[in-house]
């Protein structure tokens, strides 16, 4: 059977620690902190923004999260600094498994989408940077229902663009929330288990499937 895959982006696909060469001629010794902060503030607005019906350019939930890693550890950057993390963050590295793995999904037959809480114009230049473009059928922004994931509608948006059915399609990514979003939505879903200290949220909510990269992904596929 042929699906249509929705994969996430930020975390999945592309290496959000690529920042972290950059910040630690920043600041050291501080880099692995910064960084964590960064991305766990990046996911909380968006979560706060989704429930508050705020919705907002995910860069800015980004920008946000990089001032309040500034403030907590308390780290002195400039706008200057502030401003080329930011860039930096329009031209982050894919993991290692990305191009290849993608291409032979693409080749099986499946549909593929880029599925992320980033602005569609944001997302395709990531993606054309990083040289994946090419290995999608599309790219699908929650920004077309101004809400983030794991909001359902977000899901539910995927499946209409796209024209497919929970049953026929599977969110793949490495963010636990986005896995227990789209199962509990209805979809299926692949938890890509990056690293080894990953932790899936204890929420009793099963994945589909539980893959250690995306060359596993055709195996389940096929199962």
């Amino acid at each position: 059977m042929k699906y249509t895959l929705a994969f996430d982006v930020y975390g999945t696909l592309i290496n959000t620690s690529g920042v972290f060469n950059s910040l630690q001629d920043l600041i050291g010794d501080q880099a692995q902190p910064f960084m964590d902060t960064w991305r766990n503030k990046q996911l909380e607005y968006s979560f706060r923004r989704g429930l508050m019906n705020a919705h907002v350019d995910f860069s800015i939930c980004t920008k946000d999260a990089l001032e309040f890693a500034c403030q907590v550890l308390n780290i002195n950057l400039s706008a200057l600094q502030k401003n080329q993390l930011m860039e930096e963050y329009k031209v982050l590295p894919t993991f290692s498994d990305v191009d290849k793995d993608l291409e032979d999904l693409k080749a099986s037959g499946h549909k593929l989408y880029a599925f992320s809480n980033g602005s569609k114009t944001a997302v395709s230049n990531l993606l054309e940077k990083a040289n994946i473009a090419n290995k999608f059928h599309g790219i699908i922004s929650t920004e077309g229902v101004s809400s983030f994931k794991p909001n359902p509608k977000v899901y539910e948006y995927f499946n209409d663009v796209t024209k497919s059915s929970k049953s026929n399609s599977w969110l793949i990514s490495s963010n636990s929330f986005d896995v227990i979003g789209a199962i509990s939505y209805g979809m299926q879903s692949a938890w890509l288990q990056r690293t080894q200290e990953s932790i899936l949220d204890p929420w009793g909510i099963v994945p589909t499937a539980v893959i250690k990269s995306l060359k596993d992904l055709s195996a389940v596929l096929k199962s």
